[in-house]
């Protein structure tokens, strides 16, 4: 079918991350919006299975959608099959011509290289379940010296240890696996099978995840609530998101709120008792408040009028003590004082540092700093900030009045941030601006399929360091 396919007419179909498509044929453009992808899928081919009929041959199509490009041939009958890679030119090597009248040989090298590949072409494959030894030639009328040697069983298994690749699920690739072509995912869905993998694992033993800068406005606490709804919902452990601000937090601002005013203080007045042997797991939910959409839990800080207490190192190490007995994962929010007594006694309980910072000079400055003091701490701090997770986030300010411009400096500014902490630490991570992370109550599903996709990646920056 392929044969009869011409690059006449030119036929562009998009497909694009909001849900909507469009076909253009010879520069004329057709919007198509419908109730679902698949809709919109349909739509797509029905023009290009037209346009197939009024010529009476197939017909190529050129895909975009939101993980690349892709060549496609669509028939008048409406099927649909992926147009094979153009085959680049072999590359013959220049030779001095033959004397007239004779042929010329081929260079030593291309004569051996062909030669080799017309015996391999030749020979026929075989399988084997191990390898074998190489028996000795024999002669007519001889035996061989010693029987051969055979390999132990022990070495030898008949099972497949890689997982089956399934095919692609979006996209063109996506329609076309879902029309009967099994098409394989491309780059990009392949990376995100792998960091849902990695989310979705369990780890040996609770880990704990400190989040810091000691600037304000510098995303700690949608950061700390985007890693617990990620980890919580794939990997399904156990998780709690705990505002350790010295005084009051924001976290619980951010979050639902129970049945109750419970609090941090409350959860280490009553240490004693969660901790004992006779305490059961379902008791923990007095002090603190679930989320029920992400799957999380969390600990608001002490917010009473007066805001005169400031917890203690003695009392983070109660704290950690207690929800280690409840959670396999604990995501800590953190104040602005690196030299605080409690900010101080969570870095020493922490296995994961993450630094969120939005892409502001400021921001980007007091990052950096927390990371330098971390250094200079040397030992565990130290250890912490090399392998620390930096996650840059676009700038929110009078985001919604920005041009077009406006928004390609954000970007460029926050790819200049990201590309500076890059030598310094494990990874850094980049994220769009999303107004659902701006204001009220931060749900993962209020969240654009782009920024759910970058915190997916931010999460499994995160978790391979556990």
């Amino acid at each position: 079918m392929e044969t009869q396919a011409l690059d006449f007419p030119k036929i562009d179909a998009v497909l694009r991350a909001n849900g909507t498509g469009e076909v253009t044929i010879n520069g004329t453009s057709h919007a198509i919006e419908a109730a679902d992808e698949a809709a919109v899928l349909s739509q797509t081919l029905r023009l290009i299975t037209e346009t197939a009929v009024q010529l009476g041959r197939p017909v190529k199509v050129n895909t975009t959608d939101p993980d690349g490009q892709g060549l496609i041939i669509v028939s008048p009958e409406g099927t649909v099959s992926e147009a094979a890679p153009a085959k680049a030119a072999p590359h013959r090597q220049q030779h001095a011509a033959p004397p007239k009248g004779r042929a010329a040989a081929p260079a030593p090298e291309t004569a051996a290289l062909e030669e080799q590949q017309t015996t391999l072409a030749a020979a026929p494959a075989t399988f084997s379940a191990a390898p074998r030894t190489q028996e000795p030639a024999t002669t007519p009328g001889t035996t061989a010296a010693e029987p051969r040697i055979r390999s132990s069983l022990k070495d030898t298994s008949f099972l497949i240890s890689a997982p089956a690749l399934e095919p692609a699920t979006r996209g063109w690739r996506g329609a076309l696996s879902r029309l009967g072509l099994k098409m394989n995912p491309s780059a990009e869905e392949l990376a995100e099978r792998e960091d849902v993998r990695t989310v979705s694992q369990h780890w040996p033993g609770p880990r704990t995840v400190a989040v810091v800068n000691r600037k304000g406005g510098a995303n700690k606490t949608p950061t700390v609530v985007m890693l617990s709804a990620i980890l919580a919902r794939y990997s399904g452990a156990a998780t709690v998101a705990w505002d350790n601000n010295e005084s009051q937090g924001t976290l619980g601002w951010r979050t639902e709120k129970g049945a109750h005013d419970n609090s941090v203080l409350d959860l280490i007045d009553s240490s004693q008792t969660l901790l004992s042997p006779s305490a059961q797991a379902a008791e923990i939910a007095r002090f603190v408040h679930h989320q029920t959409a992400d799957k999380y839990d969390v600990l608001r800080s002490d917010e009473n009028d007066e805001g005169d207490h400031e917890v203690t190192a003695e009392e983070v190490d109660i704290a950690h003590q207690v929800l280690t007995r409840y959670y396999r994962l604990i995501v800590m929010d953190s104040g602005n004082t690196a030299r605080a007594a409690n900010w101080r006694r969570m870095i020493h309980h922490t296995n994961q540092l993450v630094v969120p910072v939005t892409a502001i000079e400021d921001r980007a400055e007091a990052a950096r700093l927390t990371l330098q003091t971390l250094q200079s701490r040397g030992g565990h701090d130290a250890e912490l900030a090399h392998n620390a997770v930096v996650i840059v986030s676009e700038s929110t300010d009078a985001r919604h009045s920005m041009t077009g411009d406006a928004l390609k400096r954000a970007k460029d500014e926050a790819r200049r941030i990201a590309d500076a902490f890059t030598p310094h630490v494990r990874a850094v991570v980049r994220i769009p601006y999303d107004p659902a992370l701006v204001n009220g109550p931060i749900r993962y599903d209020a969240l654009q399929p782009a920024t759910q996709r970058a915190w997916l990646a931010a999460a499994a920056a995160v978790a391979k360091g556990f």
